[in-house]
């Protein structure tokens, strides 16, 4: 018999993870709309931008601004990318409710996406907990290792090495970690493996889990995950998204599909699937050109679900 939990979180990463990732800069105004209908469906998790250089990421370089916008909706945690010390001072001068730094497990991911290595980015996390504590900052701090199924510019990222890192950001001052299959190598299998060994080391403090759709595995892994007993999974409204060192990538899980199943499952996300069909339509029409992901939107929701 399969054993699901009663309830689960679906963090929206469409408005950072998807947006830096395709062409189109969407305007400040219709971010904020994004932000406000997600929330009016019911999603109470945001991540709604990244402090990095606007010359680098021009479709985040209004992430302030979006974030003070989230922040005017009761109970809403948003979130923000921050890929270094001076992304996390920003963070906590906006009063973000929390800040993730990601670290990508393979050593060549980490350098071509970062310019780090992996305990370099384990340094940074050390560094950026001691701003935050000396700032007086109630901003959460989690810790997202990437590449944790393996990696196209390394190839093989053993499962030892995720768990050391994952412990080594705990050491340096992470409050939460999370495991991420960046460029869309992991299965079912591989992720019951995994995770459980997460929960093992991490118990309560592994909080998330980011798949990507590059081989149409996403939801079966983030089924597989939730059996392990992790409720909180990263999604992207339409599936935008992806890896720029994952070709052919099909962007991330998509937040109405996940939804779905999650829902058909017995799962509650306090999601209202028909507010988020309607949202999902009106983020294509802003983003004409753009490739979009997803099945639920062509077939609609069962009528007896």
């Amino acid at each position: 018999m399969i054993s699901l939990p009663p309830q689960a979180v679906i963090r929206e990463v469409g408005l950072r993870d998807g947006l830096q990732s395709i062409q189109t800069v969407l305007p400040t105004a219709l971010k904020c709309e994004w932000v406000s209908a997600a929330f009016a469906a019911g999603q109470r998790e945001i991540e709604v931008g990244s402090f990095v250089p606007a010359r680098l990421l021009p479709q985040l370089a209004d992430t302030a601004e979006v974030l003070a916008h989230a922040q005017t909706l009761p109970g809403l945690k948003a979130s923000v990318l921050v890929p270094n010390l001076k992304g996390a001072e920003r963070a906590i001068e906006c009063g973000a409710h929390l800040m993730i730094l990601p670290l990508s497990a393979s050593h060549a991911h980490s350098l071509a996406n970062l310019r780090k290595t992996p305990d370099e980015v384990v340094d940074e996390m050390r560094r950026i907990r001691a701003e935050r504590d000396a700032a007086g900052s109630q901003t959460l701090i989690e810790g997202g290792v990437g590449t944790a199924f393996g990696c196209t510019l390394q190839g093989e990222v053993k499962p030892t090495e995720v768990l050391r890192l994952l412990a080594a950001l705990l050491d340096a001052g992470a409050d939460r970690v999370s495991l991420a299959d960046t460029v869309g190598y992991a299965d079912p299998a591989s992720v019951s493996r995994l995770f459980e060994q997460a929960l093992r080391l991490a118990g309560d403090r592994f909080c998330c889990g980011h798949f990507h759709d590059t081989r149409g595995l996403a939801l079966a892994n983030v089924f597989a995950a939730l059996q392990t007993g992790v409720t909180r999974f990263d999604a992207s409204l339409a599936g935008i998204g992806g890896c720029p060192h994952a070709p052919g990538a099909s962007g991330n899980a998509a937040t109405e599909d996940l939804a779905f199943m999650l829902q058909a499952a017995g799962v509650a996300t306090g999601v209202d699937l028909p507010q988020l069909l309607a949202l999902r339509q009106r983020v294509v029409n802003w983003l004409p050109g753009e490739q979009t992901h997803g099945v639920l939107w062509r077939a609609g929701l069962p009528q007896n679900l």
